[in-house]
């Protein structure tokens, strides 16, 4: 009698038992890698210089202690707004993942436009409102990933899916930091130009902007649809994609005929989602992103307030830095290592390992703010403490990998992969919604009133990270 094999069991040992591993469709694999470099680019673009353009429109009227609750909001907005559109994920598993995509790249180089010209703190708000709920992206392209592997190379494809996460993390905070306020940073080149004057968080707005329409232009001619048979035909279109790439998609191909499609592969009734292991895998995927949302929104914030307030004081630029550094670190780690790290202890552990590396990321927070009071200023055994919760950090990106298997395995059929993800990705956005304003608003409020001594946010953390540990404990041990 064979032993009793499952995800935890470790790889030498089931090495003889696994199956061969299906190649990555690598041509339309790369530009769903492309299109979804859109989302972090946009979304990160903005972290180093937000604090600073709240200050710079006055809403704080000077009040320093203002600034992460108004920075808080606005990180949130673009999540709640897009909580209220999972509706897109359900649409696409009827009328293709193709042209919800299209709407979603349309929406986010529109609205990273109207934020580089908004001068007003409404206006910002308006703009991000628009660019969450123009956008279902996130769990649309997830959903294609999960069309295009099966389970001998899902592993695979997760690993490679942080790329475009990472890369938009190097790449925004880096184009935020070093093209904010253009004409102060380079007066040799923009000292003169009275747009950039006028509107100075424009460039680096413009950059993601315009990459989008290109990502749009990208999928509009080369994406091919996934959806067997999508009830909103675009064969004309699609066709003129033949003309000028020499190929037709098949989703051309299926709109010109009729397909039945038996009852089992159909998308399931809305509530026949609502059982325990799609429930477990979304709770748990949502208390992930709430512990990450918060630390996310909170470092920014805290590498800029001044060193008397307990932050470090750092510029745009040298936050940009150190954001572009962890998305490089964390680009690096997830395509040599969270393969085989998934393959050796199996999805749970991954995901317990990364939730639990959130205890300590938090309790860098106030050892740094000990350590720079103490010290009149950022000091190296200060830097070594930001380095070390950047490397902590890294841990937690692991998680997503793993609970994207959890998600996928929890669909009911391979047709309601769009609404699982889209259930899912609701959850997130309600908890990336609470997430900025909350943890950044209780930042303020522990600083302007020194609630168990400043550090009242923190506590607060430490009990959200406990108990995305007990949710965890939930997950089965096999996906």
């Amino acid at each position: 009698m064979s032993p009793q094999v499952d995800e935890e069991t470790p790889l030498l040992q089931v090495q003889q038992h696994k199956p061969e591993r299906t190649p990555l469709p690598w041509f339309q694999f790369t530009i769903v890698l492309f299109l979804q470099l859109a989302e972090p680019l946009t979304s990160q673009v903005i972290y180093p210089f937000l604090p600073q353009l709240i200050r710079d429109i006055g809403i704080t009227q000077g009040d320093e202690t203002r600034v992460g609750h108004y920075v808080g909001l606005l990180q949130s907005l673009f999540f709640l707004t897009q909580a209220m559109t999972v509706h897109w994920s359900r649409i696409s598993d009827r009328i293709g993942r193709k042209p919800v995509i299209l709407t979603g790249l349309f929406g986010l180089s529109m609205s990273m436009y109207c934020f580089g010209l908004s001068t007003t703190f409404w206006g910002l708000v308006l703009s991000r409102s628009l660019n969450g709920a123009l956008n279902g992206n996130i769990g649309v392209i997830k959903s294609i990933m999960a069309e295009m592997t099966d389970s001998t190379n899902i592993a695979q494809a997760y690993a490679y899916m942080p790329i475009a996460w990472s890369t938009g993390g190097v790449l925004g905070p880096m184009i935020g930091g070093a093209l904010a306020r253009p004409a102060d940073q380079f007066p040799h080149l923009f000292g003169d130009n009275e747009f950039l004057k006028k509107y100075p968080y424009f460039l680096p707005c413009a950059v993601p902007a315009t990459f989008s329409a290109i990502a749009w232009l990208v999928t509009f001619l080369f994406l091919q649809e996934t959806v067997q048979a999508p009830t909103f035909a675009l064969p004309k279109l699609l066709r003129s994609n033949k003309k000028l790439t020499g190929k037709i998609s098949p989703a051309s191909e299926i709109n010109d005929v009729t397909i039945e499609i038996p009852d089992n592969e159909k998308p399931v009734p809305f509530r026949k989602l609502l059982n325990r292991r799609v429930l477990i895998a979304a709770g748990n995927y949502a208390t992930l992103s709430l512990v990450d949302i918060a630390f996310r929104a909170i470092q920014p914030l805290f590498f800029s307030t001044p060193v008397e307030l307990g932050g470090l004081g750092l510029p745009p630029s040298s936050i940009g830095n150190l954001l572009s550094t962890f998305g490089l670190l964390n680009g690096v780690m997830q395509i040599f290592f969270f393969a085989k790290l998934h393959d050796y202890w199996g999805s749970k552990k991954t995901f317990i390992m990364g939730i639990a590396s959130t205890v300590p990321i938090f309790a860098c927070f106030p050892i740094l703010t000990y350590i720079v009071k103490n010290n009149g200023g950022v000091t190296p055994l200060a830097w070594m403490f930001v380095a070390l919760q950047i490397i902590l950090s890294l841990s937690l990106s692991f998680s997503y990998g793993a609970i994207f298997i959890y998600i996928t395995a929890a669909s009911p059929n391979r047709a309601s992969i769009g609404a699982t993800n889209g259930l899912s990705q609701m959850s997130v956005s309600i908890c990336r919604a609470i997430g900025p304003a909350a943890s950044n608003s209780l930042f303020s409020l522990s600083m302007r009133y020194h609630y168990m001594g400043g550090f009242l946010v923190y506590y607060v953390l430490l009990g959200i990270s406990a108990l995305a540990l007990v949710t965890a404990s939930m997950l089965p041990r096999q996906a």
